[in-house]
């Protein structure tokens, strides 16, 4: 136990450093977890010798963890949200980078089974890496970022179908359809078992426990690891019962604590998880599978962005937008690994597939990082070229657009509120939102308004901004405000622009671009209160006096059938 602990605490140590030194490359970190797992293995320092078992049990819990999370997040009601066109391309994508992986695993001479796994496995990407460096980024509302988002919770409930069928099929038998025909039985006595639980079971259990945060998370930990246990007795994997478990807990109303308490202890043992990932690694698999994984590296860079490209355009989306989902979903994802562990542990697998599947994730996870930091310049770079090719004949003849006295770019928080005022003062206006449904909201009632993104500069030429006399921007990137800005200044100086920030950090940028006024919503707010306290006499009467207005206002935003995220 002594060598163990100390070979935890030096592998700890090295993974820290490397760490470290990601960080200042800006690389995701399990870009280091992965390296330490190949300087603490065999190749180098050969740290993991004496533990295996040990090692491998923590990496079991990290993968229960890390699969209890995804079943925890999968939000039905966003893919819901997004439509048909998020389901469509993601099933489009899935299909064909599949396809086509398989066909070049195939060429480069694997077997069916290897190149079945392996191209199925480069299908996913990271849910964990896109939405932190979108995150960052502040990307996460923006059109191709919500687009990214619903397709990756597409890609999660097609791993998820794929890990429920795949323990229980038995492939190379002669009782294949009998073996299909008993998982689908039995995946659908679990749905309903997980409906009930989480209908009538858990929201009486749950307000209970939840009454203590520290009983939450015992309460989360023993439900996530019992359920997967009773799952696994049921004759399914472990990996499928911490889904089932996280599902059924996603809908109560506590999941944002229980995923923000899980997520630190999960985040330690997929550390262990991908250490052991690399450890495994040995110099002649990795001699093996350098030239295949830098060929599926390609395809994953370049070829996999193009499917998603052209899958968003099949479902009508600009070429910007088409273009950044594409450049930022290029990367293997943690369920790939996942996928071939489950396929190496049935048989399905047996040779230097995990291998290649690494040294892919590290050279894409790599690349891919700084193509979504920046993935604005790489468009720019790209426009040129797209222009050579034509308009973007996306938008439809119907959104031809007029002259208005002041546009307001997005709807909602700040927007609807400008836009009654507008309407009262009988000025003519116009609204851009990057929210379909708020699009054609706007239109029944009457009111012009256009679907795009404030930072897409084929998509603001078609605009006449430089004859506005108020431009109006509620959206919160500073970013794309900042693209938009400067387009309009290029064109005219004659608009007032006027933009909106919830931080002060880009406040002097957007100033240098051109804006006349930036709103900060907590300094107006502070500015509102303040003249409350001074002109008001501070009594209750007061203040339910603008409760009541705030109230009729809410009403008033609701009627008029408009939305609010």
């Amino acid at each position: 136990m002594d060598n163990i602990f100390l070979q935890i605490s030096v592998i700890m140590g090295i993974t820290v450093s490397i760490a470290f030194i990601m960080r200042m490359l800006r690389q995701p970190l399990i870009v280091a977890y992965i390296l330490a797992g190949l300087v603490a293995g065999p190749l180098f320092l050969n740290l993991v010798n004496g533990g295996e078992e040990f090692f491998a049990a923590f990496a079991e819990f990290g993968i229960v963890l890390l699969l209890f999370v995804v079943g925890l997040s999968l939000n039905f009601e966003y893919i819901k949200k997004m439509g048909k066109a998020v389901v469509g391309g993601g099933l489009l994508q899935f299909l064909v980078t599949s396809v086509l992986g398989f066909g070049l695993m195939t060429w480069m001479g694997f077997h069916f089974t290897s190149a079945l796994f392996v191209a199925i496995a480069i299908t996913f990407s990271s849910t964990i890496i896109v939405i932190k460096l979108l995150a960052d980024k502040k990307d996460l509302e923006s059109v191709y970022g919500r687009y990214v988002v619903g397709i990756l919770l597409v890609q999660d409930v097609i791993a998820v179908l794929i890990m429920i069928f795949l323990n229980t099929s038995a492939i190379d038998t002669g009782v294949w359809y009998n073996s299909i025909f008993i998982t689908a039985g039995k995946a659908a006595l679990l749905a309903l078992v997980v409906y009930l639980m989480a209908r009538f079971l858990l929201p009486k259990i749950m307000d209970k426990v939840a009454q203590s945060g520290e009983l939450l998370f015992i309460f989360t930990i023993a439900w996530c690891f019992g359920v997967a246990s009773a799952v696994y007795w049921a004759g399914f994997s472990i990996e499928i019962g911490a889904i089932i478990a996280g599902i059924s807990l996603g809908a109560s109303p506590y999941q944002p604590e229980i995923s923000s308490r899980i997520k630190p202890l999960r985040d330690f043992f997929i550390v262990l998880f991908f250490i052991v990932l690399g450890s495994e690694l040995q110099l002649a698999e990795v001699s093996q599978a350098i030239k295949p994984a830098i060929v599926l590296s390609i395809f994953v860079l370049i070829i996999d962005p193009l499917i998603l490209y052209f899958a968003m355009r099949r479902v009508k989306y600009t070429r910007r937008s088409a273009i950044l989902a594409g450049i930022t979903a290029a990367q293997v994802s943690e369920f790939g690994f996942i996928l071939i562990f489950t396929a190496q542990e049935l048989g399905y697998v047996k040779g230097v597939e995990l291998a290649i599947l690494t040294l892919t994730a590290l050279m894409t996870i790599v690349v891919s990082s700084y193509f979504i930091t920046y993935n604005e310049q790489i468009y720019q770079k790209l426009l040129p070229l797209l222009n050579k090719l034509g308009k973007d004949n996306i938008r439809k003849e119907e959104d031809k657009v007029k002259d208005y006295d002041v546009w307001v770019f997005g709807y909602h928080r700040i927007g609807w509120k400008v836009c009654e005022a507008l309407s009262e003062m009988k000025i003519k206006y116009a609204v851009i939102d990057y929210n379909p449904e708020a699009v054609q909201k706007l239109k029944h009632r009457g009111i012009p308004a256009y679907f795009g993104d404030a930072a897409d500069i084929e998509f603001l030429d078609d605009l006449p901004l430089e004859k506005a006399k108020v431009i109006i921007s509620t959206i919160p990137e500073a970013d794309d405000q900042k693209v938009m800005i400067r387009h309009v200044r290029k064109l005219s100086q004659k608009p007032i622009i006027v933009a909106n920030l919830y931080h002060n950090i880009h406040l002097d940028d957007l100033y240098e671009a051109g804006a006349d006024y930036i709103m900060m919503p907590h300094l107006l707010g502070g500015q509102w209160i303040t003249e409350v306290l001074r002109n008001h006499a501070w009594t209750r009467r007061t203040f339910k006096n603008l409760k009541r207005e705030q109230k009729s206002e809410m009403k008033l935003r609701f009627t008029a059938d408009t939305y609010d995220r």
